[in-house]
């Protein structure tokens, strides 16, 4: 779309009664002018060219790999009310910044470099001093990057955060030892005690830490992120897949092949569904936010009546954030317990490569997709993969598992939704959809694994957890 043309003397007369964008120009450009900016003559200042990293170097941090720790926290109110001052400085930055961006851009059609120190000195701002500063230089880096996503056409537009409305977080970064571990806490930069922390799994020596996401929930409960640098480790293969690697034979390994099941998480190429033993008891999976729906729903309308902003108004809002941290909770408890069951029983586990966006809006599920986890369930599987080196496979949406016969391979294309059986109407097969789907996806994985990078030696196998890929 092109440019709106304007005459260059209505477009200055804009800008010298624009008291905002005047200011702009007065705090951020002292050495020029409007008139050097609108005719190009404006030169931001260049930064002193840095000597590249070697390639060895860059090999080096290639070999790095980061580990994050997530620990919730126990802040006195003197340092809840310092974090929650770090996390509203976060958000006016972001949005101040934002602001000015879009300004420029909408006036001058350009934008000019800022910094967070660009407003501490700014009159109205200086309490910007008191807070973290590598909180506000974060802001800057995440609205570059997001502008730049923007302007690629990889992500849109950049939105405004409004209280309340957003995620309450923000990042700190490790320099000169301003972040480390005392006893049970963690001291964070300008914070004088260490806030105690809640370490329910041991923090792996040797690694250097990088930077701390300060996160508070919805429900009141704060949780520190802490992210640790360390030396890059490849796993090795499994038996079975080493077995599989140097014969071809199937049997070899041990695999398994999932459908996506909205009602029961997936369903294998056994037709078994996802449950777990613990004391005797199995544990079967159920849809957390069906279960609290009714209770949210009666929360929700006792909220309706109360006064906006009040405090029995806040009150009930926590009470109702606390009710989807559970279902929440419940839901990633359950899907790390089977992710953890699957990777340590198989060697190799097939999905689908599904759109979740999509799948909401086509099929009108979207809560019950939601509900389901399924993008976390599978974010699960490929990190667990990736550390015990085992192979998770991912076969095209668009291969029709559903509509194929896994004994004559011949293809319903009338199959519907509400068909629940497969009848193929070739071989006279009747099996399960969702199993005779999973039975389609594994054997799928195992022609795409023998097919793109099959037989390598096991020395030469370099990545064995992850093969993805799209047909």
């Amino acid at each position: 779309m092109a440019r709106r043309k304007v005459k260059i003397t209505d477009f200055i007369q804009t800008c010298e009664t624009n008291s905002r964008l005047q200011y702009l120009a007065d705090s951020f450009m002292p050495s020029c002018s409007l008139y050097d900016v609108i005719d190009g003559n404006y030169v931001p200042p260049q930064k002193e060219k840095t000597r590249k990293k070697s390639s060895s170097r860059r090999m080096a941090d290639a070999d790095t790999m980061f580990i994050a720790y997530r620990f919730r926290g126990y802040p006195t109110e003197e340092q809840e009310s310092y974090l929650k001052q770090n996390i509203g400085a976060a958000r006016f930055m972001w949005n101040r910044m934002l602001s000015d961006y879009e300004l420029m851009w909408r006036e001058l059609w350009k934008t000019i470099p800022m910094t967070p120190a660009d407003y501490k000195g700014t009159s109205g701002l200086e309490w910007l001093s008191d807070v973290d500063s590598y909180a506000l230089l974060n802001v800057q880096l995440n609205l570059e990057k997001a502008r730049s996503d923007y302007f690629s056409g990889d992500k849109g537009k950049p939105r405004y955060k409004k209280k309340h409305c957003c995620r309450d977080t923000y990042t700190t970064n490790f320099c000169k030892n301003n972040i480390r571990f005392e006893g049970d806490g963690i001291r964070l930069p300008k914070i004088a005690d260490p806030i105690r922390l809640s370490m329910h799994i041991p923090v792996r020596p040797g690694g250097q830490l990088k930077n701390v996401t300060v996160i508070h929930e919805p429900d009141g409960k704060w949780y520190f992120s802490i992210v640790l640098e360390y030396p890059a480790e490849e796993a090795e293969p499994s038996f079975g897949l080493q077995q599989f690697f140097k014969t071809g034979d199937r049997d070899a390994v041990s695999a398994i092949g999932l459908d996506m099941s909205v009602p029961f998480l997936y369903v294998d190429n056994t037709g078994k569904k996802p449950s777990y033993e613990i004391n005797g008891n199995e544990i079967r999976f159920m849809k957390q936010y069906r279960k609290l729906e009714s209770r949210i729903a009666k929360e929700q309308r006792r909220l309706s009546h109360m006064v906006k902003d009040s405090c029995n108004y806040a009150k009930q809002c926590q009470k109702i954030a606390r009710l989807h941290a559970k279902a929440k909770h419940r839901r990633d408890d359950f899907l790390h317990q089977i992710a953890v069951r699957l990777v340590r029983k198989y060697d190799l586990i097939a999905i689908e490569d599904l759109d979740m966006a999509a799948m909401k809006k086509s099929l009108k599920l979207g809560k019950s997709v939601s509900d389901v986890g399924w993008g976390k369930f599978t974010q699960i599987l490929e990190e667990l993969c990736n550390k015990f080196g085992k192979l998770l496979i991912r076969v095209g949406r668009w291969y029709p598992s559903s509509k194929t016969c896994s004994h004559c391979g011949s293809i319903d294309k009338d199959l519907k939704l509400n068909d629940r059986v497969y009848e193929c109407s070739e071989c006279g097969h009747t099996m399960n959809r969702d199993k005779n789907a999973a039975v389609n996806i594994l054997e799928e994985a195992f022609r795409i694994l023998e097919e793109n990078m099959f037989r390598p030696s096991v020395e030469g196998y370099k990545k064995p957890a992850l093969i993805s890929t799209i047909a």
